[in-house]
This record gives C-alpha cells, structure tokens and sequence, in this order.
C-alpha cells in the first residue's frame, strides 16, 4: 500500500509538470495495470471503502486509485497513463456535468470510454439517495455532527431546499467533511446498496 502512494505520488508531481521516470519505475516495479481516475479524495475514499468491504485489495490486484484534484485534470491524466503513457488501463468515475471533459481527454488519448461510471449530480448525492435522507441524518449525528448540522439547517439559505440538497451541501462545508463520511456512508450500505455508478466500477475492475 506503501509503495503505491509513493506511485500515486509520483503520477501527481508528474502531472504537475515533475518528470516521468518516478512513475514510470515504480509502474514497472509495482505491476501496476490499471489506474482509476476520480475526482477528489471523497471520491478515493468511498472507492477504498467499498473495495475493502468486498474484500478486495485493489494495490494488491495492481490497480491504483487515485485523485486528480478536479475533473478537468482528467487530459492530463489519461495523456500520461494512458496509451500515450504509460500504457495502462483507464477506469474512473464522473459528474454529469463534468462528462465532457472525461470524453474530450480520454478521446485525445485514444483511451476507451467504457471503464468511466457516471454519478448523476456527483458520488454523495448517489450515496444520499440510495441510504436515504433520514439514515444519513442519523450517520451525521452519530459522526458527532449533530450541532453542526441544525446550526446548518437554520441558515436562512437552507430554508425550503430538500433535504437531500441540504444534506449534499452540508458534507462540502467543511474541509475534510466530505472525504470522511465517503467513507461513513459507504460502510452504512447494505446488501445490493451500493450506487449503481460505484458498483459498476468495483465490478470492472
């Protein structure tokens, strides 16, 4: 696991314009086959979460998660992993409305299509939905957010939004807050719970 931050480490000072040699040596060394691209931490997050659920360790099967630091970093990424690349397998997530910017990058570097899952607002919202938003109110309070999220509810903002806008909004407010409940909410999913987007991928790789 140790060896594949140092990877993913080196694949993200390569894309910030670091040299590629890092990266390419630990690819060999580490047997890595395939890279899942995702959005954010929140995101790697609940793709670990699920994978460990499963019982799989992804590192182990030579795939390596890992964050780009915003969608349109997915070029850059799918350039240098890539067949232009590295060579290795794509896979990820996105946001609807980031798609475009999935199909734009990985067209450019001729990567396939198939292996990238689409969330319909984004991977919280599709985990709100599928536990619901009085299950994920109580996995709040129990995360000892409680005070925070009626302080948050009576903002004058919030009045007359759904709760499920208001509970997405509320996991963004706070640095950190979404990474950990990616990983709260994952393991609150019961059996044949798991966002279609999610499970399709685990299941592809």
């Amino acid at each position: 696991m140790a060896e594949m931050r140092a990877f993913r480490d080196a694949v993200g000072g390569w894309a910030a314009g670091g040299p590629g040699g890092p990266a390419s040596e630990l690819a060999a060394r580490l047997g890595v086959r395939t890279a899942v691209l995702l959005e954010g931490l929140s995101d790697l997050a609940a793709v670990e979460a699920l994978a460990a659920r499963h019982g799989r360790d992804l590192a182990a099967e030579g795939m390596c998660v890992m964050s780009m630091g915003g969608a349109m970093n997915v070029g850059r990424y799918a350039a240098l992993l890539g067949p232009p690349g590295l060579g290795l397998g794509l896979a990820g997530l996105c946001d609807e409305r980031e798609r475009r910017f999935y199909d734009r990058g990985l067209e450019r570097a001729r990567a396939p299509r198939r292996g990238f899952f689409v969330c319909v607002a984004d991977l919280e919202d599709e985990l709100i939905r599928a536990l619901g938003t009085s299950r994920v109110e109580e996995i709040v309070r129990a995360g000892d957010d409680g005070r925070a999220w009626q302080t948050f509810l009576c903002q004058p903002a919030q009045h007359g939004r759904s709760r499920q806008r208001q509970l997405r909004r509320f996991l963004g407010t706070k640095k950190g807050r979404k990474i950990r409940y990616g990983r709260l909410l994952v393991d609150a999913l019961g059996p044949g719970q798991a966002p279609a987007p999610l499970d399709d991928l685990l299941a592809s790789l």
